[in-house]
């Protein structure tokens, strides 16, 4: 469909005869497709994150917008052991009790009060 799509980045009509296609509704030329944050191409070899209409690498779409830890607010790595207290999530070494400091392992009783574990 060369001619015909409108490029999401640019606006511009995408004359050439390659386009990225990041999701079934949004076309790129190859150059406009960057990072909305660090400027990084987006291309074929890299994951591509959307939010909002702009696109992310992976590394500035988790730090942006992935989930953190309620403690320390840190992100986490695809290799981190995690606690969850309702909506909140920790990394393991990070869910201790508010008062002592005694890590929480699982299996321990344990309130949550606002945002403080005990």
């Amino acid at each position: 469909r060369p001619g015909l799509a409108l490029c999401a980045g640019c606006g511009g009509r995408i004359q050439d005869p390659f386009l990225l296609r990041v999701s079934p509704d949004l076309e790129w030329h190859v150059a406009c497709l960057k990072c909305a944050e660090c400027g990084q191409p987006l291309d074929e070899t890299c994951t591509c994150f959307l939010r909002d209409g702009k696109a992310y690498c992976k590394r500035d779409y988790s730090r942006l917008f992935g989930v953190k830890c309620a403690q320390c607010r840190a992100a986490f790595s695809s290799s981190d052991l995690v606690m969850r207290a309702r909506d909140h999530v920790y990394h393991l070494e990070c869910f201790r009790c508010a008062a002592c400091g005694r890590q929480l392992l699982p299996g321990d009783q344990f309130c949550l009060r606002e945002r403080d574990l005990l």
